[in-house]
């Protein structure tokens, strides 16, 4: 069993942060909320998303794995406005979901859940740096970016968190000390990650007050932030890009 609603911006929120790494997803269900764990079709970064029941208006749920295409969800969400509420109801025996958004309805057929990737291992790291900004000032600094490099060098020297990009000619770079982060735990690190994963993942971490970065030397990052007034987290597990010497 699944019955939900629950507003319209925040279901378009979940299904962005998802899709920017898989169109395809093992939804899991119980009576504690929904969630999901993927990983992108070429190994290089990971999502964990986890939303409480009680982020929802109405929430009915067994534990079960719903399979469901992001891009038809997202299709259907386009009808609704920012204030709309989205009921949603399972209808086991003919493996579709009846969704309803004002006076439309719709009828999505679902995914057989072991036609889906397997959800990955999160690897447990203990990475030394952490910073916490806000998340337009991290979006601001991969925009910048984006105009000269398709790669980004982030790491925090004393107490300065620094992103830097350079081009065949260019070179663009933000310094945030201490007292221009919200928190910052240093350590002497840095690592080079690809703007191609890196501008998808911080649009939806750019709607966030509070981001949470976990920085090593030459090691995945860590991106975490909060939803729905913190009863969604999510985190993004994105691999290094090896610099050459």
């Amino acid at each position: 069993m699944f019955r939900a609603t629950i507003d319209a911006y925040l279901l378009r929120d979940s299904v962005e942060i998802l899709s920017v790494l898989v169109d395809e997803i093992r939804l899991r269900t119980s009576s504690d909320g929904i969630s999901v764990k993927a990983v992108d079709p070429a190994n290089v970064a990971m999502v964990t998303f986890n939303l409480d029941s009680s982020a929802f208006d109405d929430f009915e749920a067994d534990e079960s794995e719903i399979g469901l295409d992001l891009t038809k969800i997202s299709d259907i969400l386009g009808v609704a406005d920012k204030n709309d509420k989205v009921s949603m109801e399972l209808n086991e025996n003919s493996q579709n979901m009846s969704i309803n958004i004002g006076s439309f309805s719709y009828t999505l057929s679902l995914l057989d859940p072991s036609t889906i990737r397997s959800e990955p291992k999160i690897p447990q790291l203990e990475l030394p740096a952490e910073i916490i900004l806000n998340g337009t000032d991290l979006r601001r600094a991969v925009k910048a970016a984006e105009k000269i490099s398709d790669h980004m060098l982030l790491g925090v020297n004393d107490d300065v968190f620094y992103m830097e990009a350079e081009g065949d000619t260019d070179k663009v770079r933000l310094d945030l000390a201490r007292d221009q982060l919200i928190d910052l735990k240093p350590d002497d690190v840095r690592s080079l990650f690809s703007l191609d994963y890196l501008s998808d993942i911080v649009k939806p971490a750019s709607k966030s007050n509070e981001v949470v970065l976990e920085i090593g030397q030459d090691f995945p990052i860590k991106i975490n932030f909060e939803i729905a007034n913190g009863t969604g987290k999510v985190g993004y597990l994105l691999a290094p890009r090896i610099e050459s010497e």
